[in-house]
């Protein structure tokens, strides 16, 4: 009688019994309608008769009366309200908010002490000869495409790299000796290959058949820079103006910027595409809105800079930069330097913490400055191109690893690989 007695029992009751078979978490208590004569709860609200205490009965006889009028048609005592929690479980309890709060700090903290450290390596992971690369600040002569094929230029020849099977393969050569690549992007779907010359033309090559497609000349002056959004190439020249070509159209000049008042060297578009920042000679810095293709109507330009501005990267994260990467895989970005008073950072690349830009490290394998950066399509290996006519393989931006030994360690002695 005493457990059954316990299921039909206050919450208080409830909660101290050592034999209820029900939980009964926090401190709100919820009736059970279906346990409730829901008649006789009525008739004793809405009776206002005042019980009358009669000296004939005894104490025995009415505590008799009193139980049998509390029962309800199945002998169980009758309750107003009757509370019922759910059947126990192993479960703990819900516990307070506060109290939830403090275990996931708690849990937190614990996994961000139980994070292991990334560790640099302590050289490149390849080297290849890159034999004739133009030790030239205001180019940009190599692009690592979604192909996985490395386009760089080497004087007047451009090779094509395939970083899955080693294969090397010249795609052009320039037989007049004042002319000579000078900036290479490949197109998003990494089926198109845009040239740009000393010369001021601009070619569009088909990487699988390696053939020329098409051909502009619609700048006057060498072609520094050139940037891919969509079906729109733009490009960037020491004439000073910035091209907006459209390749799918007949007419391919969509638009001209003439803002830059010397060589315009950079050039990178947002990863939406609305937005294109452009840097130049005259270390200046426009943001262009992609809709408002005018020279009069950019976005902001910015005068700090004291140098040209070529180096430029868009985070949905100085002495003379070369290059800028962001890391995929971490919050970091990585700098590519040249010349620079410090020679901590001379000829260096050098990794930084996003937003805190705490340096993480530095790798300083070059002997001359570092021309180029680029970053390959799964975001694991960045590959560098410098004065010294080298291009080294970094695989700097992975995910953190224990006493993982790279393949390609092997390779981080003294062998090179010829290019060509």
């Amino acid at each position: 009688m005493q457990e059954l007695q316990s299921d039909w029992c206050s919450p208080t009751r409830l909660q101290t019994s050592p034999i209820a078979q029900f939980d009964f978490p926090g401190d709100r208590f919820i009736p059970s309608r279906s346990l409730m004569d829901l008649d006789q709860a009525r008739s004793l609200l809405t009776n206002r008769t005042t019980p009358t205490r009669s000296s004939n009965f005894n104490d025995v006889y009415r505590r008799s009366l009193e139980d049998k009028l509390t029962l309800d048609s199945d002998g169980n005592p009758f309750r107003m309200l009757v509370f019922r929690g759910s059947p126990k479980s192993n479960r703990k309890p819900i516990r307070s908010v506060d109290l939830m709060r403090q275990d996931e700090a708690k849990e937190l903290d614990s996994s961000v002490k139980n994070v292991q450290p990334r560790r640099l390596p302590k050289g490149e992971a390849r080297v290849l000869d890159a034999v004739n690369i133009k030790n030239d600040f205001y180019s940009s002569v190599m692009d690592w495409g979604k192909n996985s094929i490395l386009a760089v230029a080497l004087g007047s020849d451009l090779f094509l790299w395939n970083s899955t099977n080693r294969e090397v393969h010249k795609l052009l050569h320039v037989d007049d000796p004042s002319d000579f690549p000078t900036s290479v992007a490949w197109s998003e779907n990494a089926k198109t290959l845009a040239v740009g010359y000393r010369r001021s033309k601009l070619q569009l090559w088909d990487a699988e058949t390696s053939k020329l497609v098409r051909r502009f000349e619609n700048h006057k002056d060498r072609i520094a820079t050139v940037a891919w959004n969509g079906h729109v190439l733009t490009s960037g020249s020491r004439d000073t103006s910035i091209i907006n070509h459209d390749v799918r159209a007949g007419s391919n000049v969509a638009s001209r910027l003439q803002a830059h008042k010397e060589e315009v060297c950079g050039l990178k578009w947002s990863e939406g595409g609305n937005v294109l920042a452009s840097g130049g000679n005259d270390n200046l810095l426009y943001i262009w809105d992609s809709s408002k293709m005018n020279s009069s109507r950019f976005l902001f330009r910015f005068r700090e800079h004291s140098a040209a501005v070529k180096a430029l990267a868009w985070c949905p994260y100085q002495s003379e930069v070369c290059g800028l990467e962001w890391n995929r895989h971490h919050k970091e970005i990585l700098s590519a330097h040249g010349y620079s008073r410090s020679e901590l950072i001379k000829n260096q690349l050098c990794i930084w913490r996003y937003p805190s830009m705490a340096n993480v490290g530095n790798l300083n394998r070059h002997t001359s400055r570092i021309l180029h950066v680029s970053q390959s399509p799964d975001g694991l290996t960045v590959v560098s191109a410098g004065g010294d006519e080298t291009l080294r393989f970094w695989e700097i931006f992975g995910p953190p690893s224990i006493d993982k030994i790279s393949p390609l360690d092997g390779l981080l002695s003294l062998k090179t690989s010829p290019l060509r």
